[in-house]
């Protein structure tokens, strides 16, 4: 990649230099605000820097070149032999990467699409989502010569979203099944989330219920269950062993669904998923439903979720919606694994905070809130 560095007033001003070079194709590497030296220290100029590049294309003569990145750094590898110099180095390269990314995709989009392309990026939304959703944008408005709103834009985003998640499957408990296995590690919130679900169960189906729980490690986790199974008034079974587990199905055979808490354990170690393997028949009359917050990294799901893909997880159930600003993660899983939504949740009340999920619900709360 070849690159220039640009000096502008405003950055309209440095990206209209940056399209003079090298068209809509250009990728914005960086950019920063500098200050020019004033007199006697005083009466600073602010300008824009920006520094652009393009894979392809022969440049133009009106800027100088940078030098290409990848000479540098194979140049650096091997005069130098500090492992961890190295290491950092290639860290830094992953950073550049990460802001070219960023960056190009505002930067291939006319400014009537960049409200909406930040909006996109500041849910988190995956850059392979931002881009399609942009490009079928892009299509779309230079067929219509320019004449769609903002608000025409932003429904037609919507529709792009609804149509990469409508395929998968949504809703709640099917009631289809008596067992209703709730997985998840530790801290996301699962007794409560099982607790919404079975009041619902109880208050809207009128369903005769009762729980298991095998989270054996937490004696806080217990009582929390047995405090709402009172006032559910349904019997808990509590399990220690494959031979209790067993015992408990048989005593609780007689009710019309049956609720598990699974331990909440850091499923990020093999060894607590194969416990779980161990203890139950996932295949026997149940749906499995796995819960994951919405604090926690993306990257970090993405580790509890491909430690489940053999198992027959149903749905997934996001926790603890109101704890932050931004959603795309919770899109960017459910495509990445094909999975679909039962609930989310947004607070700690039961049964209120707790909604069933349905593809329209998920895009209209993804394009709630501020849109500046």
């Amino acid at each position: 990649m070849k690159m220039k560095k640009y000096v502008a007033p405003s950055m309209p001003a440095a990206m209209k230099k940056v399209r003079a070079d090298f068209g809509d194709d250009a990728v914005i590497v960086n950019s920063k605000v500098v200050y020019s030296k004033g007199f006697l220290g005083l009466f600073k100029k602010k300008s824009i820097e920006v520094v652009a590049g393009l894979d392809r294309a022969e440049v133009r003569e009106s800027a100088p070149l940078l030098a290409p990145v990848q000479p540098l750094i194979e140049q650096s590898i091997h005069s130098d032999q500090n492992s961890e110099e190295i290491k950092k180095e290639i860290a830094d390269l992953k950073l550049l990467m990460q802001s070219m990314q960023r960056h190009s995709v505002g930067a291939k989009y006319p400014d009537e699409l960049l409200p909406l392309i930040e909006q996109l990026e500041k849910q988190e939304l995956n850059q392979e989502l931002v881009t399609c959703i942009g490009d079928e944008l892009f299509a779309i408005i230079k067929n219509s010569k320019g004449d769609l709103s903002q608000e025409e834009l932003f429904k037609l985003a919507k529709e792009c979203l609804v149509a990469s998640i409508e395929h998968l499957p949504f809703g709640g408990i099917s009631y289809e099944k008596k067992y209703i296995n709730v997985l998840g590690p530790t801290g996301v919130g699962k007794t409560t989330t099982i607790a919404k679900m079975a009041a619902r169960a109880v208050l809207e189906k009128k369903q005769k219920i009762g729980f298991i729980t095998t989270d054996t490690y937490r004696i806080a986790a217990i009582e929390q269950l047995k405090t709402y199974a009172n006032l559910l008034q349904a019997p808990v079974e509590i399990v220690y062993n494959k031979q209790d587990y067993e015992h408990a199905l048989e005593k609780l055979d007689h009710l019309d669904l049956i609720f598990i808490d699974t331990a909440g354990r850091n499923y990020k170690e093999v060894k607590y998923v194969e416990d779980l393997r161990e203890l139950m028949n996932f295949e026997q009359n149940m749906e499995s439903f796995l819960v994951l917050s919405m604090t926690s990294k993306e990257r970090d799901m993405e580790t509890i979720i491909q430690q489940f893909l053999e198992f027959p997880i149903t749905k997934l159930i996001f926790t603890k919606l109101d704890e932050t600003n931004s959603i795309g993660s919770m899109i960017n899983l459910m495509v990445k694994y094909n999975k679909g939504l039962a609930y989310y949740t947004n607070g700690q009340e039961v049964p209120e905070d707790i909604e069933e999920a349905s593809f329209e619900s998920v895009v209209e709360l993804f394009f709630q809130g501020d849109r500046k």
